[in-house]
């Protein structure tokens, strides 16, 4: 297994959940984020994403964080939609059949985008940049893909430093949380439980601060819930 990150093989076993839960995907999203998932996304769009700008969603789903770029900042925009399941893509253009805008859709890793360097002004990742194979060689890439003075922006779990804190964020996530998904979606939601799993392999907030401060010149990290949620946003 990588230092930090999923590790092959548990990337595969995740993918294969993930592939399972689509129609229930953003429904459990939201119940297990206590409702604050769209609250937490807008605030890190509106820091690191500009009418005009070119733009990455990676690990984008179903375009749910595009989507709030969209009603946010400004349909001016240019999207290209990127993520490792392809039945994920394919529910965009239902999400977004409201706004007509150009976008893209590519399939694949963070490990490596299969695009020039300097290409983006910012690449967003809503839940999902925790879900990397290797998290350095993702931060990477991003990194190489964004433009000077790029934004990178993480909405995600956090791991709180804090002892208790943590304590709180982990029994909560091993225990409750498949609780939740299941008053949510019935026994679709269950497979949820493998967030604990992605969780444990995730590092502390102050890890991760150090692993993004190594690459990008500037971090801005905002902790939620105890730190149990976190929107950063590093400056290439």
């Amino acid at each position: 297994m990588n230092s930090h990150g999923l590790g092959s093989t548990y990337w595969s076993e995740v993918i294969k959940i993930l592939r399972n839960i689509i129609p229930v995907y953003d429904k459990v999203n939201s119940a297990i984020s206590l409702g604050k998932d769209n609250q937490f996304r807008t605030e890190g769009i509106v820091k690191s994403v500009f009418p005009g700008n070119k733009v990455l969603d990676a690990g984008s789903g179903y375009g749910n964080m595009s989507k709030l770029v969209f009603e946010n900042v400004s349909k001016d925009v240019t999207i290209t939609f990127y993520d490792p399941i392809p039945e994920m893509l394919r529910g965009i253009s239902d999400n977004l059949k409201d706004y007509k805008t150009g976008f893209y859709m590519c399939s694949g890793i963070f490990e490596k985008i299969p695009f020039k360097s300097e290409s983006f002004d910012a690449v967003i990742c809503g839940y999902s940049i925790r879900d990397s194979i290797d998290l350095e060689k993702a931060f990477e890439e991003i990194h190489r893909v964004l433009k000077v003075d790029g934004r990178f922006l993480i909405v995600d779990l956090g791991k709180p430093d804090n002892f208790i804190a943590r304590t709180l964020v982990t029994i909560y996530l091993k225990y409750f949380l498949v609780v939740v998904a299941f008053l949510t979606a019935g026994k679709q939601g269950l497979p949820f439980r493998t967030l604990y799993g992605t969780y444990l392999r995730w590092p502390k907030n102050k890890d991760l601060n150090n692993l993004l401060s190594k690459k990008f010149s500037k971090v801005d990290f905002s902790k939620k819930l105890l730190g149990g949620a976190i929107v950063v946003v590093s400056y290439k």
